[in-house]
């Protein structure tokens, strides 16, 4: 067998023990929301096992439903529009987490990703409605949008990194307050703008779409390939940006500096290397990262923004959390965590669509599994233990 396989399979190589740890988590997760939905069905009489059952097999099937059958049976296989809405939805969902996964390279906990995302989405938004496309073409003006985006995501993600680097203000902290200073900025813009919209009945706490002003990332016929679905390039440019951070964290002479600092930022700075300048581009560089995931997801053209958000956080630059802790903040690992996190949300808009359960049993479900995804540490530590005791008997 060559040696990679080898090194695949050998549960002591370390790169096995963290992809086993991710796995033990989700596998314990779905098996708690097994018996929640058993338990549901215990305690409510007009809930069978046999929906119970359903449920869960909606659960663990996600994008491969196909709803039911005339009689009533669910039908499961290929399903290319949940699958490219998943791709759809799990490109923010990359995006937050290498957010999350870059700055802990340094030695930061970004919590602020949820703040840097609104900054990203409410530049892109602006921009990309503001300026006239019968003037400027479609395709400038998206650029445009997206730039200012990442700056302005940049920018709020310096404001805990400076606090951090000059004050030793803890970046938890900081991080929380930007979050709802951004939150109730982004309310305060959008409130009485004329990006609101007033057009379509009900949807008054909602903005235009960039489609309105012919702005939308390009398709290039993935979402007639995926049954008429939302997926668009964005796709691509999230995995390319997660192989992008891995060359730059593992291979590059920045990226040994973010590391070192993240190690012990002391010896960094007794070999000469400026550990204030790299906590704060870490934050800069992790804001960018989470405010382009909102750019990718508003400059689709086909999403509205709730500009309500003084009141909430956007679930998306929250999640970015457990996708980092799920990969064991590896970026190319941020790829199949987010790709399984838009999974789950799948799987739980059909759990409400196509059982007798609720949309509020699949999401304590998926809260279950992403609160387990914390737990990916503890278990490559007991895998390490393991390891250690059989080295000692030996």
């Amino acid at each position: 067998m060559p040696k990679y396989l080898k090194n695949i399979f050998d549960i002591n190589n370390e790169g096995t023990k963290r992809v086993s740890a991710s796995f033990i988590s989700i596998l314990i997760g779905f098996v708690f929301g097994g018996i929640l939905l058993f338990i549901t069905a215990l305690c409510i009489s007009n809930i069978s096992f046999s929906s119970a059952f359903d449920g869960f097999r909606v659960m663990l099937a996600g994008v491969f439903n196909l709803g039911k059958s005339e009689s009533g049976r669910l039908m499961f296989g290929i399903n290319g529009k949940l699958i490219g809405d998943m791709l759809f939805r799990a490109t923010p969902l990359i995006m937050t987490g290498l957010s999350v996964a870059l700055a802990y390279k340094t030695g930061l906990f970004n919590i602020g990703a949820a703040g840097q995302y609104l900054a990203g989405t409410a530049a892109a938004i602006i921009v990309g409605l503001s300026i006239d496309t019968e003037v400027v073409p479609a395709w400038i003006v998206w650029i445009a949008a997206f730039a200012v985006a990442v700056a302005a995501g940049a920018l709020w993600g310096c404001i805990p990194g400076l606090f951090k680097a000059f004050l030793n203000v803890n970046e938890v902290i900081t991080c929380i307050m930007t979050n709802w200073i951004a939150a109730n900025l982004v309310t305060m813009l959008f409130d009485g703008s004329s990006f609101i919209n007033q057009v379509d009945y009900g949807k008054s706490g909602y903005t235009l779409k960039l489609s309105t002003n012919g702005v939308s990332t390009v398709k290039a016929g993935l979402n007639t390939l995926f049954g008429s679905s939302s997926v668009n390039l964005g796709i691509l440019a999230a995995i390319t940006f997660a192989v992008i951070c891995y060359f730059m964290i593992t291979k590059s002479v920045l990226g040994f500096e973010l590391r070192s600092c993240g190690s012990n930022k002391n010896a960094a700075r007794m070999a000469g290397m400026n550990e204030k300048r790299n906590i704060v581009l870490s934050m800069a560089l992790s804001g960018g990262l989470a405010a382009a995931g909102a750019a990718l997801y508003y400059l689709s053209g086909n999403v509205e923004f709730y500009w309500h958000t003084s009141m909430s956080l956007p679930a998306v630059g929250i999640n970015g959390i457990p996708v980092a802790l799920l990969a064991s903040c590896n970026p190319v690992g941020c790829i199949f965590a987010g790709l399984f996190m838009a999974y789950l949300d799948i799987s739980g808009s059909q759990l409400g669509n196509l059982t007798v359960f609720n949309k509020y049993n699949a999401d304590i479900i998926i809260a279950a599994i992403v609160y387990l995804c914390a737990f990916t540490k503890f278990f490559q530590d007991m895998l390490s233990s393991r390891k250690r005791k059989k080295e000692v008997q030996q």
